[in-house]
């Protein structure tokens, strides 16, 4: 892989079968993916509006800082645990996550119980390197199948947040009046759902760390990200998980300010989340019949779409149906970009490369979950789903000048 893999080089889903043995080892990694996936969604639904419990009403446009405090923490975990599994290997890395999962949740449940708003903070900052973590999952997929199963393996561990988009949305909706104070338990749950994952990472058979995988020819990381197919990728999948992120972590706000219950936010999660992952059953085989860079644009018009739908009105449904379509235009631009990030750099690149892509992903997300609550606040929901256009606008002025000057890219 040396960025000049083509990808209408890349064979079709339907030559042969994956062998069992990786499929086996996707399949957990699939469920744990699922069952991370389901910690972080349960965040998503719970963290904003436990922190109103606890604050004064004009610290309310802050009530996402947790979870800004966790995409920070991704954003700054991204290189140490991308650059621990070059060294030491994917289960050792993946299983840190884990613990500093744990860790996070447990500060998360405390700040809570203390009414610390400073500590919850903090503990979205330890969750982060969990969710930098489970972020590199979709690349250690790569590496537990035969190569032309590339896009396949991606979409098939992506999948895995299909069961967390049940579990999450359930448990937010279940546990927050377990016990006093409000939404503790469903921190706790969090802590439960990284000591499963933490078992199920020791069954799961990495490859062993190479010595050629980390010494073998490296380009500088300035050469690796200005490559044009590098940075297409990178913008592609910065653009879809930040305006996942601005219209996600808004709208269970955004629900209550709009008069709907807030028992509606789990719902509406939970129907944003079967969109981003439900498609990932077929997202690769689409990515091998139709293209990558059709299927990003694909993912663009319903981004698009979604915004619509959310400008159409406030009821219940048109949240729902305005969520349903980002996460699905996410799934499709999303995959896209990550499939087309792994034709861009070497085996012994891979660490830096991968790192940098979900840096720059997760310095996005940062600014756009701090920005949802203070746009919201200030100017509406009306117009947070205007930046949100332009933003999707961006990534498809990108996509299309690439396309016009590499027009043999499938």
């Amino acid at each position: 892989m040396d960025g000049s893999i083509k990808v209408k080089e890349m064979p079709a889903a339907s030559d042969g079968r994956m062998p069992r043995r990786s499929l086996r080892n996707i399949a957990l990694l699939a469920m744990c993916q699922a069952l991370t996936q389901s910690s972080n969604t349960l965040m998503f639904a719970s963290s904003a509006l436990a922190v109103l419990t606890i604050v004064s009403p004009d610290m309310r446009m802050w009530a996402n800082l947790p979870i800004t405090m966790q995409h920070l923490g991704v954003m700054l975990s991204v290189f140490p645990a991308s650059l621990l599994m070059m060294r030491r290997g994917r289960k050792l890395g993946f299983r840190s996550g884990s613990v500093m999962g744990m860790i996070g949740s447990l500060l998360a449940a405390i700040g809570l119980g203390l009414g610390s708003f400073p500590v919850m903070c903090l503990g979205g900052l330890f969750l982060g390197y969990a969710i930098a973590n489970m972020q590199l999952y979709r690349f250690a997929a790569v590496e537990l199948a035969p190569g032309n199963f590339r896009a396949q393996a991606i979409s098939y561990v992506t999948a895995g947040g299909v069961l967390a988009g049940i579990v999450g949305p359930t448990l937010a909706r279940f546990t927050p009046d377990l016990w006093l104070p409000l939404f503790q338990a469903s921190f706790v749950a969090v802590i439960v759902i990284h000591v499963l994952v933490f078992i199920v990472l020791g069954f799961i058979e990495f490859p062993q760390v190479r010595v050629e995988d980390s010494t073998g020819p490296q380009r500088p990381l300035f050469e690796i990200v200005t490559q044009p197919a590098y940075m297409v990728a990178c913008a592609g999948a910065m653009i879809a998980f930040g305006v996942m992120s601005f219209v996600m972590a808004a709208s269970p706000l955004a629900i209550v300010q709009c008069g709907l219950k807030a028992t509606e936010a789990p719902v509406t999660i939970f129907v944003h989340v079967m969109g981003m992952f439900l498609p990932s059953f077929y997202t690769g085989q689409l990515i091998a019949r139709f293209g990558i860079f059709n299927v990003m644009i694909a993912g663009i018009v319903l981004l698009v779409a979604g915004v619509v739908v959310a400008l159409m009105g406030v009821s219940e449904w048109h949240f729902r149906g305005a969520l349903s379509l980002n996460g699905v235009g996410w799934n499709f631009l999303f995959v896209g970009a990550t499939t087309l990030l792994t034709t861009t750099y070497r085996p012994a690149e891979r660490g830096k490369a991968q790192a940098f892509n979900d840096f720059m992903v997760f310095g996005v997300t940062t600014v756009a979950s701090l920005m949802a609550g203070v746009v919201l606040e200030l100017k509406g929901w009306a117009a947070l789903n205007y930046v949100a256009l332009a933003l999707v606008l961006v990534a498809l002025l990108v996509i299309g000048i690439f396309r016009l000057r590499n027009p043999s890219r499938a």
